[in-house]
């Protein structure tokens, strides 16, 4: 079933993490002091994630050095093994993600962030101040509209020129797969 986003209050500040990469390395919110950020969570397994994927890579491509991009993958792998490590490694090399793909096992960041669906998306301004939350694109897994990530870029252009994000609009997807007893209350 769909789900959107909670679409969280704007200017609500980052919520700190410290988390492993499907490499084996941390990443921590503190690392990326001074710029901006965009947390994504993302699944392996949800068709909605699969849709956007390679248009993902791309963006984070292309803002590289001038936006940083986490994705964060939350889901429970004992009841959906397609989103454990081996199978995100996979992922990130099919859609050339080039950025740092965190598992939160504990489910706690995805808590913290009020993370609803996969995909969500959580665009921060150099302050850490959330400045857009909401879709990559209009493309679904079963409409034509092509992935071109507009969305999402027209409101990191808005950050990069210290600009208010007019448009808003939720993601929708996948919900994430909390474990029993995680489920947000």
């Amino acid at each position: 079933m769909a789900v959107n986003s909670f679409m969280v209050p704007l200017g609500t500040s980052a919520p700190e993490f410290d988390l492993p990469s499907i490499t084996g390395d941390r990443v921590a919110l503190s690392d990326l002091k001074g710029s901006p950020v965009l947390v994504v969570f993302l699944s392996n397994h949800c068709p909605y994630v699969r849709r956007i994927e390679e248009g993902l890579g791309r963006f984070a491509a292309d803002y590289r050095g001038r936006i940083a991009t986490i994705g964060i993958s939350s889901n429970d792998v004992v009841n959906y093994p397609d989103d454990d490590v081996p199978h995100l490694a996979e992922q990130a090399e099919r859609a050339a993600f080039g950025f740092p793909y965190l598992v939160d096992e504990s489910q706690d960041v995805a808590r913290a962030y009020r993370a609803a669906c996969t995909p969500d998306f959580f665009l921060f301004d150099a302050d850490h101040k959330l400045a857009y939350r909401g879709e990559f694109d209009g493309a679904r897994p079963r409409n034509d509209v092509p992935v071109t990530g507009a969305s999402l870029r027209a409101a990191a252009d808005a950050v990069l020129e210290g600009h208010a994000v007019p448009d808003q609009s939720p993601s929708l997807g996948c919900g994430i797969k909390w474990k029993p007893g995680n489920e947000p209350g």
